[in-house]
């Protein structure tokens, strides 16, 4: 069976890729755990000065919703909260590249990032409220911080996705790069960050977030209080087992 995450190490910088191609690489609890031991690994590795976070022709489809359906209460989802405390813990500079797909955890994981390059293929959503839950990894904290209240407040509320260009003028990615470029630019950006004082590079990354630490700490637990109970709820069997039957979910009989 193929690895679904993939490290690799060159130099100073470590890739970890998503490799699940065949479900535009959806996440679940196994991927989770191998994003948790790799972002871990990292972290330890003195050799290693910024981590490179990558997919394939899409980033992320989001979580696998059949994994999810077999996942009940805060016990089941433990390596979903390992990975957000590992993302939000990371010590050194975290580079994302997206093409294609960026749902659900594909989008709010790069709101950890510190450099998010995308292509124009990419394609950004939060339908968390389609699915019967509620936002995930401090995103109800950072989202509006980036983006702005209102603009936060639609993509949530609504699930509607949007592009490149909507994301780059809302402050989610750094730049837009040509498809053709996108592993050179990262290529040079790693090597543009490697470059630089190691130490000053990680005490400037955790000045940037001293200030709003506790507070994606504090997000992070209502989500996941608020996920956990949603997950169990009557709304998010109707949604999974809709997406799963390819059908609309009908929420008319809900209060």
């Amino acid at each position: 069976m193929t690895d679904p995450i993939l490290t690799e190490t060159n130099g100073p910088a470590m890739t970890i890729r998503l490799n699940r191609p065949e479900k535009k690489n959806a996440i679940n609890m196994t991927m989770y755990q191998g994003l948790t031991e790799a972002l871990q690994k990292a972290a330890a590795d003195p050799a290693v000065r910024l981590v490179i976070l990558r997919g394939g022709d899409d980033f992320s489809a989001g979580n696998d919703i059949a994994d999810f359906l077999a996942t009940g209460g805060e016990t089941g989802l433990r390596p979903v909260l390992d990975f957000f405390d590992a993302l939000a813990a990371f010590p050194k500079p975290l580079v994302a590249g997206i093409r294609g797909a960026a749902i659900g955890i594909g989008t709010t994981m790069l709101l950890h990032c510190d450099v998010v390059l995308a292509t124009p293929s990419a394609r950004f959503q939060l339908p968390f409220v389609q699915l019967g839950l509620v936002p995930e990894a401090a995103s109800t904290l950072l989202l509006p911080a980036a983006a702005g209240r209102l603009k936060a407040s639609w993509w949530l509320l609504t699930g509607e996705g949007f592009g490149a260009e909507a994301a780059l003028a809302a402050g989610l990615i750094t730049r837009l790069i040509a498809e053709t470029t996108l592993d050179a630019e990262l290529t040079a950006v790693a090597a543009r960050l490697a470059a630089l004082p190691p130490a000053a590079l990680r005490q400037t990354k955790a000045l940037l977030r001293a200030p709003h630490q506790a507070a994606v700490r504090e997000a992070m637990t209502l989500e996941v209080e608020a996920f956990g109970a949603q997950l169990k709820s009557a709304e998010a069997k109707e949604a999974f087992t809709a997406f799963l039957e390819k059908r609309k979910p009908d929420f008319s009989r809900f209060d």
